[in-house]
């Protein structure tokens, strides 16, 4: 009996060696499993949209072709400008009121004067169509885009793919100076010639030369959807993106919905959420010791007094975005019809976007960055196509998103891709890298800029240039 019971002992025991590396794979297995699925990266869904005249189609293919397009002018255009702009009327300014209550009207009229008697806008024109310019229709509207190659590749050298996007009150003509210096880095000294791209700047439907939805609904993710269709379009797997204002968060989103297609994101601007228990105290603390709650003393600088530089100072540069954000229609017919309104109303932005101080200048510092000729080339993108009311329309679609109470798609899925961020210093609020962190999980490069302000690829071209190539070497090498 008792070599009866040890020989089953010993059957038993061998049953049980024999179990035990099968239980242990498939504990393994489960636990690799919830490692893969915690670390799986979130994505927004891509979706789907039309946004052409009446109903989608039901048969017949989108016609994908990519067209040839060139900038026109006419003597009827500018005959009905010239005609416009003599008869504007005019409200004299308060006394010594700078550009405190917004665009000073003295300065405007020496605006409008140059505008009529010195500006050349066929001129301008042929300076707008010295890079290719291309439509493609997407969704149901013609998307229009520039797409600039470098003219020389060193051998052996990959170029890079790096969509650029505008936001408000800009355009694509934003990048005109800064496509040089990265399609042709090494004959502007920016380096060796070791990251070159080719650059393609598309216009936002509703701005410009795209076409504006015919639907309600339009936002920022039908955006991005719509550019990572132009994209493949182009034939591009993977590519750079690079953003501020409105093209900062369609890039973002475009980084959140096809994170496989992005090889990295650079903005100058970012979007985070500014509610929570954590950036309160952040907030609280980061004046007095701003090295405990993760903050610079450049960051403190830049951030504080905090009512003064991000609640105050915010209300008085955001009075339009309430405008466009409810009623946008309404303001846009004065604009639409008025080439002198449209002028205040957008360059007013180049002043104090540019240099906060601008506020206590009679000229609102507006020439001391820009031309004339580049400012009012800018206005007339929107003049001569009527899309000023459409540009509006854009913050309507997405005040939800923009009031992100930590609940958005943005802060919920997060920014997983290569990220670098530039920060200049006039930016309407500094977002410290402490606090970008909740959103950009993976910013490889963060630059405090020496200046600058909201738009930097129009202001300071080769600064931002370098902080982007700056940027690329960096992913490059991970």
């Amino acid at each position: 009996n008792t070599v009866l019971c040890l020989t089953r002992s010993f059957e038993y025991s061998q049953k049980n060696a024999a179990l035990l590396p099968a239980a242990a794979l498939g504990v393994g297995g489960m636990l690799v499993c919830w490692l893969r699925s915690r670390h799986k990266i979130k994505t927004i869904d891509m979706g789907d949209g039309w946004w052409g005249s009446g109903e989608r189609p039901l048969k017949g293919k989108e016609d994908e072709s990519i067209r040839p397009f060139k900038i026109e002018t006419s003597d009827k255009e500018i005959e009905d400008l010239h005609r416009r702009l003599e008869q504007a009327r005019y409200a004299p300014p308060l006394e010594g009121a700078a550009f405190h209550y917004g665009f000073n009207s003295n300065y405007l009229r020496k605006v409008v004067a140059y505008w009529r008697n010195q500006f050349d806008w066929r001129k301008q024109v042929e300076v707008l169509n010295k890079y290719p310019h291309f439509l493609t229709t997407i969704e149901g509207i013609d998307i229009h885009f520039i797409h600039v190659k470098p003219s020389y590749v060193p051998h052996g050298r990959a170029v890079q793919p790096l969509l650029m996007v505008h936001g408000w009150p800009g355009s694509f003509y934003e990048f005109y100076k800064i496509i040089p210096l990265l399609t042709e880095p090494a004959g502007h000294g920016l380096n060796e010639g070791d990251v070159v791209f080719e650059v393609i700047c598309p216009s936002i439907p509703g701005y410009g030369f795209s076409e504006a939805s015919h639907q309600k609904g339009f936002d920022a993710v039908a955006a991005a959807r719509i550019f990572h269709k132009l994209m493949n379009r182009l034939g591009f797997k993977e590519y750079y993106l690079q953003g501020g204002d409105w093209g900062s968060r369609i890039t973002t989103l475009m980084a959140q919905m096809l994170p496989q297609s992005v090889r990295g994101l650079h903005l100058n601007m970012v979007f985070i959420p500014r509610r929570g228990v954590r950036r309160m105290i952040s907030v609280m603390l980061g004046a007095y010791v701003p090295w405990l709650v993760g903050l610079t003393r450049e960051d403190a600088q830049r951030t504080y007094p905090f009512v003064q530089k991000n609640i105050y100072d915010l209300l008085r540069e955001s009075g339009y975005l309430h405008i466009q954000a409810t009623k946008p229609d309404t303001a846009g017919c004065g604009l639409n019809d008025s080439p002198v309104g449209l002028a205040a109303y957008i360059l007013e932005k180049f002043s104090t976007w540019t240099d906060k101080s601008s506020l206590y200048k009679d000229d609102g510092g507006l020439e001391s960055k820009y031309s004339l000729d580049e400012l009012l080339t800018n206005v007339m993108i929107y003049w001569v196509t009527s899309s000023i009311v459409s540009s509006m329309r854009f913050y309507k679609e997405n005040i939800l998103g923009l009031m992100d109470d930590g609940s958005s798609p943005i802060s919920r899925v997060g920014v997983h891709v290569p990220t670098g961020i530039a920060a200049f210093p006039q930016e309407l609020a500094h977002t410290p890298q402490a606090w970008a962190k909740d959103v950009f999980k993976n910013i490889v490069t963060y630059s405090y800029m020496p200046r600058g302000g909201h738009f930097a690829a129009f202001e300071e071209p080769k600064l931002l240039a370098q902080d982007i190539v700056h940027f690329v070497r960096t992913v490059e090498k991970l």
